[in-house]
């Protein structure tokens, strides 16, 4: 165990020593998809940044219970409980009938796709990942409570939480509200007391339309419905992990709406504070200073790098070399430095030989110490080139340490395959200069045509910023 870890709390917005609440375990929550389309790169900003959390407590010794949700229900596309709920907008891009069993197979879909994304990316899939429409009775049970403590009241549209009825409301984001509209979420329901509150049960339309954000339902006391979105993730992380556990994660996004719903709806239905000890975020990736959305249809896939012929593993070691808190601008040719950064990487842990010896226990200090502060792996990457560098320690040991803190960085040399070089024939070489001297000439015709001559000979073209590689197909 380590004594010296420091985080950086939402909370407090501060960095504070971390000790969990039960020795020696850490139960931990981490917001997940709402699977109603694939994951983009930005997304998966967070789920690199919650692996390396969860390794990095491991690596000291703690035991962590860790859960996960998968939203496939009442999740709507507004801020302001309102819009078309996302499963429904899913089912309705793919042609498939609004049921119930069909949103579910959309979920299952996109949730095995989710997978199949996290694990390229070396990512620990949570042994604890729930449907949320699996824990409709607990979300319903939750809704009790609050409505026994008189914290929420009906409307036409659904059942909300009356956020003046809590003091400290908005505490994550910076304080208290106090119903200012500059920063009070758009009002469409009039019948809201206030502009802020919130959505615990959203009842489904008579007519099956989205114009309430749902067109299915289940039953409750106060009628045929869904949950709201952040009661979902308060009923499931009280029931797995209990009214007050150590680390909820997620992205920035969540902190002024989702993540601030969670803390009211549970602190006043428990009757416990602080729900979470520690509130820890990841910053956003962008495009051309914009953020990665779905929403918007400016994201891309991992399947996007994959086309590119990018190790998905490149991705993960260009995250890992930004601090998590910092917002990073996704471009490709920072993303390809980064490969060519990892493949020399692989290179020189290849030439290390065989034989592993043993940790070296000066660099693996340092390696904890970057660690024990807020995660800094910027510092661990670099410790890493130090370490393969330092002419005064074995190379038996260095593959050693190297290994050590890979448990860590999950950036796969302990499965790393023997690299071999590829001899390029000198007809393919000779192909690709004359190709590269049409590039630079503009002759984009004879280029195309060069390219395809190289591809049939089963060997590819890559143009980066800097140069023209040639890899075997």
């Amino acid at each position: 165990m380590s004594n010296k870890i420091q985080f950086y709390n939402t909370l407090t917005r501060q960095k504070e020593s971390f000790s969990p609440i039960h020795q020696n375990e850490v139960r931990m929550y981490s917001c997940g998809p709402t699977v109603y389309d694939y994951a983009h790169i930005g997304n998966l900003r967070a789920y690199i940044f919650a692996d390396i959390l969860q390794k990095t407590l491991e690596y000291f010794g703690y035991k962590v219970k860790r859960v996960m949700n998968i939203t496939d229900i009442g999740h709507l596309s507004s801020d302001a409980d309102s819009g078309e709920d996302k499963m429904t907008k899913g089912l309705l891009r793919e042609g498939k009938e609004l049921t119930l069993e069909n949103m579910r197979i959309l979920a299952e879909f996109y949730t095995e796709k989710f997978k199949q994304d996290i694990t390229k990316l070396n990512i620990k899939i949570p042994k604890a990942l729930y449907y949320a429409s699996d824990y409709i009775k607990e979300d319903i049970e939750l809704i009790k409570e609050l409505e026994k403590k008189n914290y929420v009241y009906k409307t036409k549209d659904g059942v909300y939480f009356d956020t003046s009825k809590m003091e400290d409301y908005g505490i994550l984001w910076g304080g208290k509200r106090n119903h200012d509209e500059s920063y009070a979420r758009v009002v469409e329901n009039r019948e809201k007391k206030n502009a802020e509150d919130f959505a615990v049960w959203k009842f489904s339309t008579e007519d099956g339309s989205a114009s309430s954000g749902n067109v299915l339902g289940f039953p409750s006391p106060w009628g045929n419905g869904f949950p709201g979105w952040h009661i979902e993730c308060s009923a499931m992380g009280i029931k797995f992990l209990g009214a007050q556990f150590d680390i909820h994660t997620g992205g920035i996004d969540h902190i002024s709406t989702h993540h601030t719903n969670e803390i009211a709806q549970s602190e006043c239905a428990t009757g416990k504070k602080p729900f979470v000890k520690f509130w820890m975020h990841n910053e956003f990736v962008d495009t051309g200073g914009t953020k990665m959305a779905k929403s918007d249809k400016n994201f891309l896939r991992l399947q996007s790098l994959i086309d590119k012929n990018i190790n998905p593993i490149s991705y993960r070691f260009w995250l890992l070399m930004a601090s998590y808190r910092t917002k990073v601008n996704f471009v490709w040719e920072a993303l390809e430095s980064a490969e060519t950064a990892l493949k020399r990487l692989y290179g020189l842990y290849a030439s290390l030989g065989k034989k592993v010896g043993k940790i070296d226990k000066n660099y693996q200090q340092k390696f904890r110490d970057y660690l024990e502060d807020d995660l800094d792996t910027p510092h661990a990457l670099s410790l890493l080139w130090d370490l393969f560098k330092d002419e005064n320690i074995s190379d038996a040991n260095k593959k050693a340490t190297v290994l050590d803190f890979d448990k860590i960085l999950g950036l796969g040399f302990e499965n790393l395959k023997e690299i071999k070089k590829i001899i390029i024939p000198k007809k393919i070489q000779k192909l690709a200069e004359e190709r590269e001297q049409a590039r630079l000439d503009k002759d984009y015709k004879k280029s195309d045509e060069l390219r395809k001559k190289i591809n049939s000979f089963g060997y590819g073209v890559k143009d980066t910023a800097s140069e023209q590689k040639i890899f075997k197909i």
